[in-house]
């Protein structure tokens, strides 16, 4: 009878500096894939690859050397189309989180620096926000008519109204967490030797919030924005898979999914790439954050 063999356990430690590890090529990833969708549109019309003509002699073609990635149900390249995609979703994510992280640091600080009632104030509404269930809460938001409130036509039919319409609700809701951050951060750091002496100076609120309190949050907030590029990413792809998000013809990942499910037998590479563009770029942005994390806790460094 053989005796069985028990797996080595990993320290707390070494599993940090495994996961910090994975840090690098999460970044290489990401930076490989911003520079791919900002500039491989154009060398792929360089080269003779049109994600926007419509040729149905060429529909679902297979890959090869016309089409390197094949031909989806209207004839067109699948990878112009998922790199003039990933365009869309990375800008989505990218400005919304920014935009979020921007208002919950501005709230955050308020709440920090002001105490008394605009602190709870602050607190209970983001208390409130977060208890809200945010996807069906988008969805129903999303699915309201701009027509209806008033939005110019021409307005609304454009693929920039669609981009600031979903950055605009992610921000909206996407605040809390970095405002209870900053908050936290601020509180922690108005007992510190460096802020009590500007205060001593007779440094305006402002200007200690601005120049000695926010550069020490700066990490709290990079760890923040860096895990709600993918979480927008992610919301904005399922926006748009139910057709609530960015319209066609405007390719982005989620609607390329939504098209792609009626092939998903007869063509499934049509829900492969969109599909595995969205789970690599969730997945780099969620490890490249728990690794700042963790290289901004001093106990996760500790041997």
């Amino acid at each position: 009878m053989s005796a069985s063999v028990e797996p080595t356990p990993v320290s707390p430690a070494a599993g940090a500096r495994r996961r910090r590890g994975r840090a690098p090529a999460s970044a290489v990833f990401l930076l490989g894939l911003a520079l791919a969708v900002a500039f491989g549109p154009p060398l792929c019309r360089w080269f003779g690859l049109d994600g926007e003509s419509i040729d149905l002699l060429r529909r679902l073609e297979p890959p090869g050397t016309g089409a390197p990635l094949g031909t989806d149900e209207l004839g067109r390249d699948l990878l112009v189309r998922l790199l003039e995609g990933g365009r869309v979703s990375l800008a989505v994510g990218l400005l919304g989180a920014l935009l979020a992280a921007a208002i919950g640091t501005a709230l955050g600080l308020l709440a920090g620096f002001a105490r008394g009632a605009i602190d709870a104030l602050i607190m209970r509404a983001t208390d409130i926000v977060l208890a809200l269930p945010l996807l069906p809460l988008l969805v129903v938001l999303a699915a309201v008519d701009p027509g209806k409130l008033g939005v110019p036509a021409e307005l609304v039919a454009s693929a920039a109204f669609d981009v600031t319409r979903i950055v605009l609700l992610v921000a909206l809701f996407g605040w809390p967490t970095t405002a209870r951050l900053v908050r936290a951060g601020t509180l922690s750091l108005e007992a510190a030797e460096f802020v009590r002496a500007a205060r001593a100076l007779g440094a305006s609120p402002l200007r200690i919030a601005l120049r000695h309190v926010l550069p020490g949050l700066a990490g709290p907030i990079t760890v923040a924005t860096t895990l709600a590029i993918g979480q927008v990413v992610l919301g904005e792809s399922v926006l748009s898979f139910l057709g609530l998000g960015i319209r066609p013809p405007t390719p982005s990942w989620g609607n390329m999914l939504t098209h792609a499910q009626e092939l998903l037998w007869h063509a499934p590479l049509l829900a492969l790439w969109p599909g595995l563009a969205i789970l690599l770029t969730v997945t780099a942005c969620n490890l490249l954050g728990d690794a700042l994390a963790e290289a901004a806790d001093p106990r996760a460094r500790r041997p």
